[in-house]
């Protein structure tokens, strides 16, 4: 052998090496450092605009000439992305109905490519407010010559490879869009990764996403509508049919902890990018899309139909100024929170009494801090929904303040005294002080009758979701608790694997989970006489909760009859997988309270900067007191609810230990309607007295403030109390 032909043989083996090392694992990581940005995001502004953004451009120069001129900015483009509460963007210029262009300097030949760094210029002001860019890329040339027009140039590419290739081609094109991939990864190491509409061989075969992470690993991959396992999130596109319409995450069939997206319009018709019409926006659906994904941890990317100057049309522009106020009022239920009922625990979502539907979160940081979102109301002014064994300790309106009757009873909060419901998201925030009648899992032994090779039973009760008994597509099936010694049951909970739609969206694609059930208990395992309980369970998502007698018993069987798919979906005919479940000892025995009838807290309304909320002097009311600066023009401003336009008596309660007094101005909806009214001392600060007047109130939403006039500002401020009105 010749030292040239060795050197050749060893040069060979090498890159063959190479190759192999870079092969495509079977599975992405499931939860990698990465997706930090993603996963801490309520959801991203999806943006289409290309060449062909009307008026369509067949010149690439004339188009960044045109959006140039339009004075388009990329501040514009972050604004709006923080106004619909998002934390990332997602660019589609390089999509295949749009012209194929790419925002950024090229020096690949092949599609129109701008002079101007549209992307970099995107990537940095989204970074200096703390968002991120993602950019879209199409696998698909078949849309080379829509309109008329070749978009895509291959004698350049072919010149450029020093061969012939054909971009018209899917292999051609995989060449074309990978080498756009690693000078995209050359150029922007602050990028928050890929977008990819579906696969391409030519990428498959390059192992091009097991390159990625490697050449940029904080770069994140997602792709659209195909949960390809070496990505790390999954998009479903324009999800429809489910009922209520807002509720997407039926539609959804990826299970937690994998990340989750769902991509929607936000126009009610027409494309995904801007054609020239102005569409309205429906507020209750896309309100409801993004709060109803937040509840099941899903993000939220929305796509909105940029111009070619990058302004949003007028529909879209007025619903992100309204999202923006709307929004804020409820931010702290949809940041840092996780969707509740699931592996994050939380109250049930879902359908819940007298036609009321929505969802719960609940914090990331502080487990006894949920919220409920009201999407659907009551028909009743009660609203019932499973506490999941938490003892609630508070519940009050988010947007308000104010506190709500509320009680708790066989596995049931029931909030009463309700009305005046917001039209898209009533927020209630409810306070737990932890779970009680929970059996603790390491305390009993899982079996089954039947389970799938590395799918055992213990896995439905290890607390980890990343884990699930699989039943092997067994019907009936038995799920076994042996407690260990004999102890108090009374109900079984159950997560089951979100890894299907909810409801049958087709004949091939259709719910994998419990329909019709039976319940035993037995002493010793062995004998175990009827059931003491039946029924069938709906098909939705969420924690399902199965109450049975009160009885004390060693063995608990859950017997599965039957589940929700047809035959004809194969894949899910009689599949059951199980994440979580356990045995409920007793139910939570939270009691209740019933708060006077409109008391508002002062330390739950807005006040002036440097205002403290004190506790340091006796007489007070809730948890504490506001204590102003002493300066002319602190306040307090209480947000007040009136079913009708009425006028009401209100109090104010305030103690002012000093002789002197400290008037205030008092103003309803920014009027005044007291001016520098007294509020003299009290002789102590221990000594609470109440100023009253009568106030006009508008329907709805108001505003009353009290505001220092003098430069010993307020006396400390305990609450507010509204009348009534006299009748309903």
């Amino acid at each position: 052998m010749t030292r040239r032909l060795l050197a050749r043989l060893v040069l060979v083996g090498a890159l063959l090496l190479g190759a192999l090392t870079l092969q495509s694992p079977a599975r992405a990581d499931l939860e990698h450092p990465r997706q930090d940005f993603l996963r801490s995001s309520v959801g991203g502004l999806f943006l289409h605009w290309g060449q062909r953004t009307a008026p369509s451009h067949t010149s690439c120069s004339q188009w960044e000439s045109d959006v140039t001129g339009g004075g388009w900015t990329p501040d514009y483009w972050v604004q709006e992305a923080q106004k619909l509460h998002t934390q990332y963007l997602v660019l589609a210029t390089f999509h295949s109905r749009l012209g194929y262009a790419r925002p950024w300097p090229s020096k690949i030949p092949g599609s129109c490519s701008t002079k101007r760094d549209f992307l970099g210029e995107l990537i940095t002001a989204a970074k200096a407010k703390g968002l991120k860019t993602i950019l879209y890329m199409t696998d698909d040339p078949q849309w080379h010559d829509e309109g008329g027009h070749e978009w895509l140039d291959s004698a350049a590419y072919s010149k450029y490879k020093g061969r012939n290739v054909d971009l018209t081609g899917r292999d051609g094109f995989g060449e074309f869009s990978y080498d756009n991939f690693f000078e995209v990864m050359d150029r922007y190491p602050d990028l928050g990764g890929f977008w990819i509409d579906n696969d391409n061989a030519y990428w498959e075969s390059h192992s091009l996403y097991a390159q990625v992470y490697q050449k940029r690993p904080n770069y994140t991959i997602s792709n659209n509508n195909e949960d390809t396992p070496i990505m790390d999130m999954i998009s479903n596109e324009q999800k429809t049919g489910m009922s209520p319409s807002y509720d997407y995450p039926q539609a959804v069939y990826t299970a937690a902890p994998r990340l989750v997206e769902a991509d929607f319009k936000l126009p009610s018709t027409g494309s995904w990018w801007y054609t020239g019409s102005d569409p309205a926006v429906d507020r209750k659906l896309t309100l409801g899309r993004l709060i109803t994904n937040a509840g099941s941890s899903v993000k939220a990317l929305m796509a909105e139909t940029a111009m070619v100057g990058g302004r949003l049309p007028g529909n879209q522009a007025a619903f992100n100024n309204f999202a923006k106020g709307y929004l804020d009022a409820i931010a702290e239920s949809l940041h840092g929170t996780e969707g509740g009922g699931y592996l994050h625990g939380g109250l049930a979502p879902g359908f819940w009494n007298d036609g009321s539907h929505g969802v719960t979160t609940v914090s990331r940081t502080d487990p006894d801090k949920h919220y409920i979102h009201v999407l659907t109301p009551p028909s009743a002014s009660t609203l019932r929904l499973r506490d999941n064994g938490y003892r609630v300790t508070g519940v009050r309106n988010l947007r308000t303040g104010a506190p709500i009757a509320y009680g708790q009873s066989g596995g049931t909060l029931s909030l009463s005294g309700l009305g005046g419901w917001d039209p898209y998201d009533t927020v209630f925030k409810v306070t737990t002080a932890g779970r009680e009648g929970i059996v603790p899992a390491s305390s009993y032994t899982m079996s089954a009758s039947a389970s799938a090779g590395g799918h055992g039973a213990a896995a439905a009760a290890d607390g980890d979701y990343r884990t699930y008994w699989d039943s092997d597509k067994t019907t009936p099936v038995s799920l076994r608790f042996d407690l260990g010694s004999a102890k108090r049951v009374q109900y079984i909970g159950v997560n089951q694997r979100e890894d299907s739609v909810s409801y049958a969206r087709s004949g091939t694609e259709q719910s994998a989970r419990i329909r019709d059930y039976r319940v035993y208990v037995s002493n010793d395992g062995t004998t175990w006489g009827s059931p003491v309980r039946t029924g069938t369970l709906p098909s939705r998502r969420g924690v399902a909760i199965i109450d049975i007698p009160v009885t004390t018993t060693r063995h608990v069987r859950l017997e599965v009859v039957n589940t929700h798919a047809a035959s004809s979906d194969s894949a899910r005919y009689k599949r059951l997988r199980i994440d979580e479940s356990w045995i409920g000892s007793a139910y939570a025995a939270g009691g209740g309270t019933t708060p006077t009838p409109g008391r508002y807290e002062a330390e739950d309304a807005s006040y002036s900067t440097g205002s403290t909320v004190d506790s340091d002097h006796t007489g007070f009311t809730g948890t504490g007191f506001v204590n102003t600066p002493n300066a002319a023009g602190a306040y307090v401003e209480w947000a007040v609810q009136s079913a009708t336009a009425r006028s009401a008596s209100i109090a104010i309660r305030y103690a002012n230990g000093t002789t002197a007094g400290r008037p205030l101005d008092v103003s309803v909806n920014g009027t005044v309607v007291s001016a520098n009214r007294a509020f003299d001392g009290t002789g102590a600060w221990t000594t609470w007295a109440d100023s009253t007047l009568t106030v006009p109130l508008s329907a709805g939403a108001n505003t009353v403030r009290v505001t220092a006039t003098g430069a010993n500002g307020a006396p400390n401020l305990d609450h507010l109390d509204v009348e009534a009105p006299c009748c309903v």
